[in-house]
Formats: C-alpha cells, structure tokens, sequence
C-alpha cells in the first residue's frame, strides 16, 4: 500500500493548563477528503493548524511525505506551506485588496514568478471558483459567499498537494454551502488535491467525505468512511449527527 501522505503520531498541545491536544495519531491518505468533526474546543482547528506549521506541538510527530515537519526550522518550512494550502474560517481577506490581488498575495509574497505568471495562475483559480468576472471587485462588494470562493481560490492558487479548510460553510446558505462541496470535490477529482475539510455542516459530510475523524477531548474518538458514519450505532456519533444534546 502507498505510505499515507500525512502521519501524525502522538501529538500533543498544551496552552498553559489546558491540554487540547492528548496524543493524536491520524493517517491521511493521498488524494482523500477527509471531514474532521467533533464538538467545539474538541481540538479540530488547533490540529490541523500543525500540518502546514502555523502552530508547534508541546509532543509528538508530523510527517508529510517522508519530511518530518516538527523539526524544521521556520525558514525551512517553505516547501512544506507550498504542499499544503488552507482556507481560513473568516476567509482572512484584505479589504483593501481587489479579488484579483488578494488571490495574487502568496505568489506575490512568497513565491518566484513572474507578474506574467501571476496573472495567468490567478485567471486559472478564479475560473475554478468561476469568479473570473468579479476580479475587480473589492470583498465588500461581494456576498460571503462569493467571498468563501475567493479564500478557495487563493488556497488553491499556487496548485499545494493538500488544502485544509476550516468552517467552509459557516455563515452560508444551503445551496450556497452546496457550491462549495462542489468545487471540493471537483478539486480532488479534477486536480488530485487532498482536502482535509472542518465542518459542522452535516448534510455536507456525506457529499464530500472519503473519510471521517471525530474528535472528542483532544483525541481521535473515531476514524471511518462517510457510509459507516451513517449506519453507527454509537451513541456519540449518532447524537452529534442527529443534533440531540448529550445529558450532563
């Protein structure tokens, strides 16, 4: 079998007393979408913030590829961050920049090409996201919505092995979270991308998901296909599913 592209063994994170993260071992595979579920403060969003090195564990191991990535120093970390994309929650856009530049920002910022370059690898992620007519346009001009699409297309510009996305449907409306799954999964489907994808949103977990992790604690409560999800007869799984509040 080919060697899981992502390997976390035993991480831990503490932030003074609180231990959020108890020793967790996950494998991603290569080209998978993958749904991290779990309760609020369960360490979903701390996790994940390891994989590209915007966080270091207090403990334990991450792998990508045959790299281990908790020993790199900071100005080593570059060719880990162009593997590994991610679309923040809020969409962290700059209000000051159009469309257009705000996709630009990290070729710009972090990267060698050429202005020529830039302009051709944006065109392309906008089209992916099917803004290409909004480039122009500011963040305040545009829905949130449209505005979760530009944070994908600036995810995704620079073509990473790897997107990680967190709370890709907070705020949006059906039909609108709907797009999203869809442009996810053209994503895998289309370009190969393993996507590593937060969400609360269950409708969504069964569209997109390869693969599911629950989290409970700072630990990996439970790992299995969407399908398996569906027809478990845990009672944790099947009261987070159901959004049936758990008796203190």
């Amino acid at each position: 079998m080919e060697t899981p592209f992502i390997r976390i063994k035993n991480l831990h994170q503490a932030f003074g007393e609180q231990e959020v993260l108890r020793g967790v071992d996950l494998e991603i595979n290569r080209g998978e979408t993958m749904v991290i579920l779990g309760a609020s403060g369960g360490g979903k969003s701390v996790l994940v913030k390891h994989l590209p090195g915007l966080m270091r564990p207090t403990e334990g191991e991450i792998w990508v590829g045959d790299v281990e990535v908790t020993k790199l120093r900071e100005r080593e970390m570059g060719p880990i961050r162009h593997q590994i994309g991610m679309m923040f929650q809020g969409g962290a856009l700059f209000d000051s920049f159009t469309v257009f530049d705000n996709v630009a920002f990290p070729l710009r910022e972090e990267s060698d090409c050429s202005e020529a370059e830039v302009q051709k690898r944006v065109t392309e992620a906008l089209e992916i996201v099917k803004l290409g007519k909004h480039a122009n346009k500011f963040p305040s001009d545009i829905s949130g919505g449209m505005r979760k699409r530009v944070a994908l297309a600036r995810a995704v510009v620079d073509m990473p092995a790897c997107i990680i996305y967190d709370e890709p449907h907070a705020g949006l409306d059906p039909m609108t979270a709907d797009t999203i799954d869809r442009m996810i999964k053209s994503l895998q489907t289309n370009h190969g991308i393993t996507n590593i994808v937060i969400t609360h949103e269950i409708r969504s977990v069964f569209r997109i998901a390869d693969r599911v992790v629950f989290m409970k604690e700072g630990l990996v409560y439970w790992v299995g296909t969407s399908e398996e999800l569906k027809h478990s007869d845990d009672k944790l799984l099947r009261d987070f599913i159901e959004g049936n509040a758990q008796d203190d």
